[in-house]
């Protein structure tokens, strides 16, 4: 199968907690430095539902194997949103699904009513980097030694939402 039908066949569906222990697998294997625990994102799901809801956590699920190949998560407060996390398995690099998922977050975004969106990467991350410039985010400054415990810079970048951005992203 060509990286394109893969990320085609990809399904977007919400985060349940069941999902937690292969998202998991797939956050040690990206980030085995600085991977999140399983109550960080327990705690994160708690706020993913419901009425007073201010998370929007997503998977990437193959529907012919149930295998979860990506995720991502955003948190708002007020009119601010932040990409909390967003990971893609290597084997379906270059397929589109990080951009589906980034998609996804700023869809919820504007749900939220959300004006700006932030987000950290890795100094040395430019792939993602190279992503999120085409999604309207610009760098705005550095968090330095931000993940631990490789004491990597992170590069904040933000984006503004307007008409403009709203029309390119729909």
């Amino acid at each position: 199968m060509t990286p394109s039908a893969t990320a085609v066949a990809q399904v977007l569906r919400e985060m349940r907690w069941w999902d937690i222990d292969p998202v998991l697998a797939l956050e040690h294997e990206l980030f085995p430095e600085d991977a999140w625990s399983p109550g960080m994102f327990w705690s994160e799901l708690a706020h993913a539902r419901g009425p007073r809801a201010t998370r929007r956590y997503v998977v990437a699920e193959d529907p012919a194997t149930g295998r979860i190949v990506g995720y991502a998560g955003l948190a708002a407060a007020g009119d601010l949103g932040d990409v909390q996390t967003i990971a893609v398995a290597r084997d379906q690099w270059g397929t589109g699904l990080g951009a589906r998922l980034l998609a996804d977050l700023l869809k919820h975004a504007t749900a939220f009513e959300c004006t700006e969106v932030l987000l950290e990467v890795r100094v040395d991350n430019t792939r993602a980097q190279k992503l999120y410039e085409r999604f309207g985010f610009e760098p705005i400054g550095f968090r330095k030694g931000y993940y631990q415990p490789g004491n990597v810079d992170a590069l904040v970048m933000r984006r503004t939402t307007t008409e403009e951005t709203e029309k390119i992203q729909s």
